[in-house]
């Protein structure tokens, strides 16, 4: 196991004493707790600087999502079964076709040292397509999943609510150049319980945040 994968286990926290006590109580067992918010990002900033820097879109964005997250702390907590977990790290997930081009899921541990979670994106993706083996770090990382259907233009997607996994999920397709900017809607799925909606608008307003500060966070790594 690889020495970033080593963290704390959730602990389970009582709902009553915490803000999402309401939220629990109203959303836990409903039917359909899933919420989904689209959003058109200017991601002109991430293009350029992948294209200048020879770095992968993706894992652009997919660090932009950790970072944004990290300023909120609903993230941190998780309806796993009929529990409220608490989570000390965040980890991305990306869906990697490996070699047979079947789909099998990856997931990063966040850093905020993007040049630290660029060789850590490069070193698993790779290993993941070679090897065909998922590498789950669910135990002891709330999961953000991600979904990049980059071959097809889309105006959004609405995630499946299976009632297994309640992690927050993203699904954005190829971005879309409009004159001399390029536009990229995305689709933010989070379970009822975990958040509400002025987390969620406040998670989304953080993205377009990251993706317009990249280009500062990338030379204060220098």
């Amino acid at each position: 196991m690889d020495k970033e994968d080593l963290g704390k286990m959730p602990i389970e926290i009582i709902p009553e004493n915490t803000t999402r006590a309401m939220a629990y109580k109203l959303w836990m067992k409903a039917p359909n707790p899933m919420v989904t918010f689209f959003k058109t990002f200017d991601v002109t900033k991430l293009v350029k600087i992948s294209r200048k820097k020879h770095l992968k879109f993706n894992m652009l964005l997919d660090w932009c999502i950790g970072k944004a997250a990290t300023g909120i702390k609903e993230f941190y907590t998780l309806p796993v079964g009929d529990k409220l977990l608490q989570y000390e790290n965040l980890a991305v997930n990306t869906i990697v076709k490996n070699k047979n081009r079947r789909s099998k899921f990856l997931r990063h541990t966040f850093s905020e040292n993007l040049q630290v979670f660029n060789s850590s994106y490069l070193k698993h993706t790779a290993n993941v397509a070679e090897n065909c083996k998922d590498r789950d770090l669910s135990e002891t990382c709330m999961v953000i999943g991600t979904s990049a259907i980059i071959d097809t233009e889309i105006d959004g997607a609405v995630g499946m609510n299976s009632g297994i996994f309640n992690n927050p999920f993203i699904i954005w397709g190829k971005y879309k150049k409009k004159w001399f900017h390029y536009k990229l809607t995305l689709s933010f799925q989070f379970h009822h319980t975990q958040m509400d909606g002025a987390h969620a608008g406040k998670f989304l307003a953080n993205l377009q945040n990251e993706i317009n500060n990249l280009k500062k966070t990338l030379n204060m790594a220098k």
